[in-house]
């Protein structure tokens, strides 16, 4: 359904100020840095339960950073996809959220960023890409691509999808989990961010995959040209002149191509620190299950696919069955 919404703008806000207040009730900045946490995790489990089971396989310190990560590329994914659709200024919106990012990262700690009045989730993952050293960058090609989804364009190619619109909204979030998760050893970070790249790359074409219905509804037109019938393309034309059989056939396109960067990924698993590794396995097997369901699927494109609970819970390690329950409870 295009633009369902999970959270309005206004539990949104009203989140904020109530994390900026208990923030500011805190003495330290670990314990702020914690408080921001406890509430990203509500987003992450109110947003997406698969990444949220997945992420319960890291050590407390990775799950909480992860947590900080999600809420500040939730909102503006939010603010594009729901938000706009009802009227909201989207561009003024990211403008403000862009200035907080900014402006926090020369801040000497959270509490002093919230007391400045800048959001306390974006604040704390400012301060988290300064923790690690992420490139300040990353995050402002996020955020121009999120804004680039309120003038939606069209691709050339896979690689034109790829380069110019799939860096911004997917691989720089795998970079910053992988600032995170650490590599096994020395010389191995940079094959690390390469397995990242890969991973990002296939989770964002099973989204697309999956949403192509939803997305055409929206004017949004995310497979590239060259994988469309010739004479269904020409100037002039919009994505909402597409049949549903091109839909089908070109989804089960880009789905092949995320089953080969899932299978990439997955052979390069071992270039990350064995504290992270079940982790981003179980992130491989849930979401390789969803885009095997897509290339099963075949006509279907009048429901939104997703992975059963039964079925995620077959492609977890069995020695970790454990934190199921617990995940699901909201106790990790």
């Amino acid at each position: 359904m295009v633009g369902e919404q999970v959270w309005s703008l206004v539990k949104w806000r009203s989140r904020s100020a109530s994390l900026a207040e208990s923030v500011m009730m805190n003495r330290g900045d670990t314990a702020a840095k914690r408080t921001v946490a406890r509430s990203a995790r509500g987003v992450l489990r109110a947003y997406s339960t698969s990444f949220y089971l997945v992420t319960r396989f890291l050590p407390p310190h990775k799950r909480r950073q992860v947590e900080i990560i999600y809420a500040a590329v939730r909102f503006p994914d939010e603010l594009v996809d729901t938000f706009a659709s009802r009227g909201i200024d989207a561009v003024a919106e990211l403008t403000s959220w862009r200035r907080d990012y900014d402006r926090s990262l020369d801040c000497a700690s959270l509490r002093q960023a919230v007391e400045l009045g800048f959001n306390p989730y974006v604040a704390a993952f400012a301060q988290l890409v300064n923790e690690l050293g992420i490139p300040r960058e990353f995050y402002r090609s996020f955020l121009a691509a999120m804004e680039s989804d309120l003038q939606p364009r069209t691709f050339r190619s896979m690689q034109d999808l790829v380069d110019n619109y799939i860096y911004g909204s997917a691989t720089v979030v795998g970079y910053f989990l992988t600032y995170v998760y650490g590599a096994s050893g020395s010389g191995k970070f940079q094959q690390a961010l390469d397995c990242a790249r890969d991973l990002g790359i296939a989770l964002q074409l099973t989204n697309f995959a999956r949403d192509v219905s939803d997305d055409r509804d929206r004017g949004r037109l995310y497979i590239p040209l060259d994988q469309l019938p010739q004479s269904r393309w020409t100037d002039g034309h919009s994505a909402a002149d597409l049949s549903d059989d091109d839909l089908v056939e070109a989804r089960l396109r880009m789905a092949e191509y995320a089953r080969e960067k899932y299978l990439s990924a997955q052979a390069a698993v071992g270039s990350f620190s064995r504290d992270s590794r079940v982790a981003i396995e179980c992130c491989i097997n849930v979401y390789s299950l969803l885009n095997s369901m897509i290339l099963e699927s075949g006509q279907q494109l009048d429901r939104r696919l997703s992975v059963p609970g039964s079925r995620k819970f077959s492609v977890l390690p069995a020695s970790k069955y454990w934190r199921v329950p617990l995940a699901l409870t909201g106790l990790i």
